[in-house]
């Protein structure tokens, strides 16, 4: 199958920092799904990781958000059938999704909702996981606890700020405050849920005042301990 890998760590300007290469198509595990790869995306995480010796010789593949059709199922598969229309983060100590093909462990895959293209479910899964298990997990949000209160988004126009927004307007019944720089970024916060902007190059404590938010010693000592987006 083609894929795209590289084997040692490079300048991105040399031709040899990706290859393209040919590799045997995976045979999936007892619990695996061996995918036929239609779209992918590239995150920060793929610029990491290429900087990086291997441990081992040959090419690694790069490549964790995607979108494709479960080619075959491993024996011990029982969500899955061949023809699903699925997408995932994959796992970083496998191969990627940069590839024909790819097997990861079902545990790791959804059902793409319908009427989803598949470039739209490539762009979602990392950025979605990271933003929802920041708003839950780090700051401990649910619908019941978080319903009518403010939260501040600093860099809304990123894409897990993006999301985070989305998540924090719609599903947590939120009033979101987002930072952004241009006045595009200040739209695009908007269309994602945000009630208001600010420009975060004007410091933080001002503007907020302006929105009649003060923000407590106490309060600012509890948000320091957490980790927020």
């Amino acid at each position: 199958m083609k894929a795209v890998g590289f084997n040692q760590p490079r300048a991105i300007e040399d031709v040899h920092a990706l290859e393209d290469i040919q590799l045997e198509q995976p045979k999936p595990g007892p619990r695996d799904l061996l995918v036929a790869v239609e779209a992918v995306s590239v995150n920060p995480v793929d610029t990491k990781v290429r900087q990086r010796p291997l441990a081992e010789k040959g090419h690694k593949v790069l490549g964790y958000d995607a979108a494709g059709r479960v080619e075959a199922v491993g024996a011990e598969v029982r969500d899955f059938l061949p023809g699903d229309r699925v997408w995932y983060a994959g796992a970083m100590q496998r191969q990627g999704s940069n590839a024909q093909y790819q097997c990861v462990d079902e545990r790791l895959v959804a059902k793409m909702p319908e009427g989803t293209g598949m470039q739209e479910a490539a762009a979602l899964p990392l950025t979605v996981l990271t933003a929802w298990e920041s708003l839950t997990d780090q700051l401990g949000l649910t619908p019941e606890n978080a319903a009518g209160k403010t939260l501040l988004m600093v860099g809304g126009a990123g894409g897990v700020g993006s999301i985070a927004t989305q998540l924090a307007a719609r599903h947590f019944g939120m009033t979101v405050i987002a930072t952004a720089g241009r006045q595009t970024s200040a739209d695009w916060c908007t269309a994602m849920g945000a009630t208001h902007t600010i420009d975060y190059r004007n410091g933080l404590r001002e503007p907020m005042k302006g929105l009649g938010i003060e923000q407590t010693e106490e309060h600012t000592s509890e948000l320091s301990q957490k980790s927020v987006v």
